[in-house]
């Protein structure tokens, strides 16, 4: 395999695209069957199998969250830079299965989890040993490991298997991130139904040893198809050049950039360089002093720099200037990504406390399971958006996308205010039943059943739901389109680090409105028992935050100049200059 590999980065590759579909394909779909079911039921796990304490279980399922995410950001540069995708895709694979098979373990074997408690709320609950916490957090660590490997390279390596140059790679392409996509919602669907149903209502074992064997499933999927795979090779860090523009900005930060840097500066470009061409732009000028010429600077008879750390293409420096003009819009959708946080972590501790009975039916809705419902609206709203409010926008804005970019994801901005705020009204009303009108029965170490049906969750899971489709579908767009063109593994990991962000700030502020409000005359914001504490402050707390996210995203966006859009003076400039050289 090793022979193939050096052949395809010398020689045109036999592109396979529709026959590796099937493996690269059934590969995603097992393993987002083995994970995304498991994932969104740790929380009822660690509560009932491990007896953990709501806050506990909250923080340590945000962190293990976060690190998976932040996770891609090395992933994708250990990816790029050394190993590749196929190889990357491959260890990461085989950690997922081990780290699913230890985890089943900890559900099976007696001795690797404490004894259940009592079926009274004033029983005593004995807390797992350090050894049992050990091997519980080995599994998160193997499932860390996976989801860093996974999540920033499978579409990439599916898009490789196509030939970018064809009209048939071209669509190839297309189709293959449709199917990516129904894969993701179906595996989705059936991961928050039937795997969580069987984990919660039938045996943890059971339930957690089925997502194993489809996780054993997805690396065999992958592997049988490696011969007919494209495999590409790394070409290297792209981070190394934006390091290289800052070193030699610092370098020459004493000189004083020249009155047309457009004409001045050094701007060589390789003849097969990717990225697309740049304009000049006045943002971060500072950078700009990276490409100013010295009579130390030496320049190859090829035109580049002799010493890239100390000279660098005006190029490279407006490459550079693409990442930083991104991560204010990022820090928003960080703070954006909370409001999703709450909907698939102290939600399901409303379910728990909530009726969640269908009617007549002698059926119970698992708790982990609402969350399918924001998949729904996600899955129902996108060809609406696509098929009849893009083309009502596009005759009233005259643009092709109806909106831009950033209004889009403004839009879901707006409606995760107004997500939060349903969502402090709906606890408000199951906390009120709760305590007044409370159903049979309790719930060990949390309390009474509110008699409150738990379809009043869907309104805002619906909202929510609607509101990814804006800012996270938009944030996809923008990181793609805003990245230079060879560091898009890295946008995509840019994603998955707002996740990051967002499940350790929720975490923070957890902790923090935890152990403020304890004691205060309003009882605990987030006590064990939710009857007894105020979650819907915490919500309006929220709320308050998004709002001033809100502000902060709309300056930010006018702020903000998109990639291939330089400076209207120096447009003006350049355009007069070449009507003096048309005239003469």
């Amino acid at each position: 395999m090793e022979k193939n590999e050096k052949v395809a980065t010398s020689i045109e590759p036999k592109y396979r695209g529709v026959k590796a579909m099937p493996f690269v394909i059934g590969n995603e779909t097992f393993e987002k069957l083995g994970t995304l079911g498991t994932s969104s039921n740790l929380l009822v796990y660690l509560t009932t199998v491990f007896n953990m304490k709501s806050i506990t279980a909250t923080n340590l399922i945000n962190i293990f969250n976060g690190t998976c995410n932040f996770g891609t950001l090395l992933g994708a540069f250990l990816s790029d830079t050394y190993f590749g995708r196929y190889k990357t895709l491959g260890f990461a694979s085989i950690s997922s299965f081990l780290g699913m098979f230890v985890l089943t373990l900890t559900a099976a074997i007696s001795k690797l989890h404490p004894p259940q408690c009592g079926k009274e709320e004033s029983s005593t609950c004995i807390d797992p040993t350090p050894w049992q916490m050990t091997f519980l957090l080995s599994s998160f660590g193997l499932l860390i490991v996976g989801a860093s490997g996974i999540r920033p390279c499978n579409l990439a390596f599916g898009a490789d298997q196509f030939n970018p140059k064809t009209e048939s790679g071209k669509r190839g392409i297309s189709s293959f991130f449709n199917w990516y996509y129904f894969t993701f919602t179906f595996a989705m669907m059936v991961s928050l139904t039937v795997i969580v149903y069987v984990q919660s209502d039938v045996s943890w074992s059971l339930g957690l040893a089925i997502p194993t064997f489809l996780m054993f499933l997805s690396c065999a999927f992958f592997f049988i198809g490696t011969r007919i795979y494209v495999i590409v090779l790394p070409q290297g860090s792209p981070l190394t050049g934006v390091v290289q523009v800052i070193v030699a900005a610092i370098r020459k930060r004493q000189l004083k950039l020249p009155e047309q840097p457009w004409l001045s500066l050094f701007n060589h470009m390789t003849i097969n360089y990717i990225n697309a061409k740049l304009p000049y732009t006045d943002q971060f000028r500072f950078l700009n002093k990276a490409a100013i010429i010295t009579p130390e600077d030496q320049i190859n008879s090829d035109g580049s720099a002799a010493e890239p750390w100390r000279l660098c293409s005006i190029q490279k420096a407006e490459e550079v200037k693409c990442l930083l003009r991104v991560i204010p819009i990022w820090f928003a959708g960080l703070v954006y990504n909370v409001v999703l946080v709450q909907q698939q972590t102290y939600l399901v501790f409303q379910a728990i406390q909530s009726d969640r009975r269908l009617g007549n039916v002698n059926f119970t809705i698992p708790a982990a399971s609402y969350v399918v419902f924001s998949m729904l609206s996600l899955t129902i709203w996108i060809p609406i958006y696509d098929r009849i409010i893009v083309p009502l926008l596009r005759r009233l804005t005259k643009k092709e996308d109806g909106i831009t970019i950033l209004q889009k994801m403004g839009v879901g901005l707006v409606l995760s205010v107004l997500t939060m705020v349903i969502s402090a009204l709906v606890e408000e009303k199951r906390r009120t039943l709760a305590l007044t009108k409370p159903t049979l029965g309790t719930v060990p170490r949390k309390g009474a059943i509110s008699s409150m049906s738990g379809l009043w969750f869907v309104p805002q899971l619906t909202l929510v739901g609607i509101s990814e489709a804006f800012t996270v579908i938009g944030q996809v767009e923008f990181y793609y389109k805003q990245f230079p063109e060879n560091m898009r593994s890295f946008a995509g990991s840019f994603l998955f680090c707002g996740f990051a962000g967002s499940s350790y700030l929720s975490s923070f502020l957890v902790s923090v409105v935890h152990s403020t409000t304890d004691g205060s005359s309003s009882g605990n914001w987030l006590a064990e028992d939710l009857n007894r504490g105020r979650l819907d402050y915490f919500y309006y707390l929220i709320t308050a935050l998004e709002v001033l996210n809100l502000g902060y995203f709309l300056v930010c966006a006018n702020w903000y100049k998109y990639k291939g859009t330089g400076d209207n003076t120096l447009d003006m400039a350049m355009e007069q200059m070449k009507s003096e050289e048309t005239s003469v």
